[in-house]
């Protein structure tokens, strides 16, 4: 098992990752153009520079502040689909903030039916007017999916569950990207990264989430520094509602709404595979097992689209991290300590 790469890109911006990491980022894309088989190898030829070309008008129309990023990548890679990457979110997640003694714990489970990301996974030291962060990524992506910033928080998104019209799945996924592209807010994912860049706290951090406004739903999870500092956010584009863990052992969710939110429009389908058992296993999993043996990293949360997996506590700046192929285990254990 390979090791996963570490890059300090404090004194730079993330096109640095893609320039250094260059094969990975290609493994990456090419894997991506695979992940449905023949067809979407052959599809992939057209439909990658179409992806591209919406992508890229999209980012520009909206000034997004990490286009200028993007299109450095895409230069240092060489290839097509890395800004239509960067505006995907077809994946599901098993994520939770756990109370463990006087700390949080945030453990997080990542699902992707792109091959590929386990192995290609960067973890990159970052800094922003706030403070350094650390950021579980993939050369050519901008945004941020999972980090943890030590002293401060640490915090993955999951995708929410899709919203339903009343039609065949198709045409709903079809008629939720036309609506996204209508937008002018962040994507989730940069989101995120500017959370971790500005926000000083857990609380701050918070809030941000939950009332910036978004380019299309998400699922947040966020845990702090000390215990009872962890919560799920559950978005759409401009609303939310919290899930607080307090006093409670866990903050969990998977891919679909356990709040009011559930009950707008005309329903949501829950993302991924067994969206539901996901949760509920989350919910029960002991604090205490987390560490550099992932012994917690078993089905139905490890699946076969899982990608990676990983713990960390910002309160003791301490990050545990494997990626995977689906149960299988295809990198050895980064840690920070």
């Amino acid at each position: 098992m390979e090791p996963i790469p570490f890059i300090d890109i404090r004194e730079s911006d993330h096109s640095a990752i893609a320039c250094a990491h260059t094969e990975r980022g290609k493994k990456l894309i090419a894997a991506s153009a695979r992940a449905f088989g023949i067809v979407s190898r052959a599809l992939s030829h057209v439909l990658l520079p179409v992806g591209d070309w919406h992508a890229r008008g999209w980012l520009e129309r909206n000034d997004n502040p990490y286009r200028h990023e993007i299109a450095a990548s895409t230069s240092a890679l060489g290839v097509k689909g890395v800004h239509a990457l960067n505006l995907c979110y077809e994946w599901g997640c098993t994520s939770g903030a756990y109370n463990e003694g006087e700390n949080v714990t945030l453990a997080r489970v990542l699902d992707w039916p792109f091959p590929a990301l386990g192995e290609c996974m960067v973890v990159a030291h970052q800094r922003g007017t706030a403070g350094d962060f650390y950021n579980i990524t993939w050369p050519g992506m901008a945004g941020v999916f999972n980090a943890m910033a030590p002293g401060r928080f640490a915090a993955a998104l999951n995708q929410a569950p899709m919203r339903r019209h009343r039609m065949d799945i198709v045409t709903d996924w079809a008629r939720n990207r036309f609506q996204m592209y209508k937008q002018h807010a962040l994507p989730p994912a940069h989101l995120l990264r500017k959370v971790f860049e500005e926000a000083a706290s857990y609380e701050e951090a918070k809030h941000l989430l939950a009332t910036q406004p978004i380019a299309l739903p998400v699922i947040f999870i966020l845990s702090g520094t000390k215990a009872g500092e962890g919560c799920v956010i559950e978005r759409l584009e401009d609303s939310y509602a919290i899930r607080e863990m307090g006093g409670k052992d866990s903050a969990c969710a998977a891919n679909h709404f356990e709040t009011h939110l559930n009950g707008v429009g005309h329903g949501w389908l829950p993302r991924a595979l067994e969206s539901h058992g996901r949760a509920k296993h989350g919910q029960c999993l002991d604090s205490s097992a987390f560490g550099e043996d992932f012994h917690w990293f078993k089905p139905p949360i490890a699946n076969r689209l899982s990608r990676l997996a990983f713990t960390a506590d910002a309160g003791k700046g301490t990050l545990h991290l494997i990626g995977t192929d689906g149960e299988r285990r295809v990198t050895e254990v980064f840690t920070i300590k």
